[in-house]
């Protein structure tokens, strides 16, 4: 039987706006379409594991405002289990997103607010729930010093730990030890280890020099190419990326990947199996608009999985 999995990271409500392409800098434009929804990539990846069948405990902070009403609406609309996340005084944050809607391609900019004052005593505190997990799942938008707390907690009981180092930043040797599952795409992947990752060569470079830093599985996810796996005692593998349709939008990809990704592998699926299931989860996702809103569900995921 499944173990839940326990995600780790950050709720902000994402503002989008939709144009022909991207302004410069200096250059006001006429958009076309905006919404306001969930985001977060921590929120994004627990309503992305939950669609896809799992049972997902969410750690977090938010603020009491509205954006913190639309989160725990959010997640009690897809199951998930919301009760060690405690409102605080700080605002919850917020994301704008601009989409250039002919490329499908976006640029963003993320204000974390609540869930950067939840420290590492607060993960301490809900070490219990850590222990019980199958799977931890966790980011970069939240204090790194709390994210390593978790790992760490997670790896000394036993339960596997996937980590998605976006937003992009430096990590040391011990961080990156602590991941079972290191998922970066190609830009993130490129700043870990300071050089450029543009092919599948490259991809699978960078995994070899990750996981000598001790990250025990490196995945980098390529787009519209899939996604490359490397193990310690294996050569790369590179599972396909499924086409369902015109692409909308990649904002949420990597979050529904990741979330995909989590929900089977908590199932007991293979790394290659879990990795298929999480192509196919983000496949569905960029035929979509929004992040949280573009998550498959379980049915539509094994259908395309066949």
């Amino acid at each position: 039987m499944a173990k839940k999995i326990l995600v780790l990271g950050s709720f902000v409500a994402d503002v989008a706006f939709r144009a022909a392409r991207l302004p410069g800098w200096g250059e006001t434009l006429m958009g076309s379409g905006f919404a306001l929804g969930p985001g977060g990539k921590g929120s994004n990846q627990a309503v992305a594991a939950a669609r896809a069948g799992a049972a997902v405990q969410m750690l977090s902070r938010l603020g009491d405002d509205a954006f913190g009403r639309l989160a725990r609406d959010t997640w009690a609309a897809d199951g998930i289990d919301a009760s060690l996340t405690e409102n605080c005084e700080t605002a919850t944050g917020s994301a704008v997103i601009m989409i250039d809607e002919v490329r499908g391609e976006n640029a963003i900019i993320v204000v974390p607010g609540a869930c950067f004052t939840l420290r590492p005593n607060d993960v301490e505190a809900a070490g219990e729930a850590i222990r019980s997990a199958g799977v931890l799942l966790t980011q970069l938008e939240l204090p790194l010093d709390t994210v390593e707390c978790g790992l760490r907690i997670a790896r000394e009981a036993g339960v596997r730990t996937i980590l998605n180092p976006a937003p992009a930043q430096s990590l040391s040797d011990d961080v990156l030890g602590l991941a079972d599952f290191l998922i970066p795409n190609e830009s993130e992947a490129a700043l870990l280890i300071g050089l450029p990752v543009e092919t599948k060569a490259q991809a699978a470079a960078a995994a070899k020099v990750l996981m000598g830093r001790g990250a025990k599985c490196v995945i980098v996810t390529l787009g519209a190419q899939g996604a490359l796996v490397c193990t310690q005692d294996g050569e790369a593998q590179l599972v396909g990326a499924f086409q369902t349709g015109a692409v909308l939008e990649t904002t949420g990809a990597g979050d529904a990947f990741c979330g995909g990704f989590a929900a089977a592998l908590s199932e007991g699926r293979s790394v290659l199996e879990a990795a298929r299931f999480g192509c196919a989860t983000a496949g569905i996702s960029v035929t979509r608009a929004g992040t949280a809103p573009s998550m498959p569900r379980r049915e539509e995921i094994l259908v395309l999985l066949g």
